[in-house]
């Protein structure tokens, strides 16, 4: 498709320059100086796109209908407003400006729609899986400062799909699994048994996945394992780690989520190889990981 420059007069330019400056006056008596300055800013970049790509009324009634119905699929169990920030990369350039560089410190990622605060505890070398299917996956490291220092009672949350795709919440028995919280040692160690992730698409069965379609993108996710780590006077993270070799990291993550740093090797163990706590896997091959955490300090 060939592009098209539409020629716009200097009286069009005027009216379109002096309705710009109409709004950013209606916010000039903002009390809050941050919310002045958002609302404005946001005026003024939302014009300049209405302006230099010459919306019609037609696209952008579209755009509402696009949003509402973006809002009516929206429940407690699933954030298509999350899902619409993920695949936009609004997400991530978020978390790149409020994560900044930190020497080694771990880098983060998107937070994703499927996480739950209500996540069980489970011992260091405790089973998330709950009975959620895929390769058993032993997965431990250590959680540190900059220094290197351990970071004793940190509290890591995990979560994961199963080996289908899916997460717990997107079954409708109430099921909780592939999800939970534990704390590191004295030493800064944890460890505990998951699954190996697999790729799986983002739910693409509302108006997120119709955009991606029509934009000839995948709503394919590379596999991964989703963290949260917090400690006092840490920098909270919220990263993943990707599974070394898994074909989707060549064709791409539809959420943008990936860095080279959080690729991980998950070696495959074959059926009978013991296992670090004696666990009996005698009937499976298994899979383990190594990732240690760095966490940066509190801004």
């Amino acid at each position: 498709m060939t592009e098209t420059t539409t020629a716009v007069s200097a009286e069009q330019q005027a009216a379109e320059e002096a309705l710009t400056a109409k709004v950013l006056a209606s916010f000039a008596n903002t009390t809050d100086p941050r919310l002045k300055q958002l609302m404005q800013s946001l005026t003024k970049h939302l014009h300049a796109f209405i302006r230099e790509v010459r919306l019609t009324e037609a696209e952008w009634g579209k755009a509402i209908e696009f949003l509402t119905q973006v809002g009516h699929i929206t429940d407690e169990r699933r954030q298509e407003f999350i899902l619409l920030s993920d695949v936009l990369g609004a997400s991530m350039q978020t978390i790149t400006v409020n994560n900044p560089v930190a020497g080694n410190a771990t880098e983060a990622t998107v937070f994703g729609p499927f996480f739950l605060e209500t996540a069980p505890e489970i011992p260091i070398g405790g089973d998330l899986a709950g009975g959620a299917t895929g390769q058993p996956a032993w997965v431990e490291g250590t959680v540190c400062d900059l220094e290197g220092n351990p970071v004793p009672n940190a509290r890591i949350e995990v979560w994961e799909a199963d080996e289908d795709g899916f997460y717990d919440v997107q079954y409708d028995d109430d099921r909780v699994a592939g999800r939970a919280h534990l704390y590191s040692d004295e030493n800064g160690h944890y460890a505990f048994w998951g699954l190996t992730p697999t790729p799986y698409p983002i739910p693409h069965d509302g108006p997120v996945g119709a955009m991606l379609e029509a934009t000839g993108r995948s709503p394919v996710r590379a596999a991964h394992l989703h963290f949260m780590v917090t400690a006092p006077a840490m920098r909270t993270l919220v990263t993943h780690i990707f599974v070394e070799g898994d074909p989707q990291l060549e064709i791409g993550d539809s959420v943008f989520g990936v860095k080279d740093s959080l690729i991980k090797r998950f070696e495959t163990q074959s059926a009978g190889t013991p296992t670090p706590d004696g666990r009996d896997l005698s009937g499976t091959d298994w899979a383990r990981a190594r990732f240690d955490i760095v966490l940066a300090p509190q801004n």
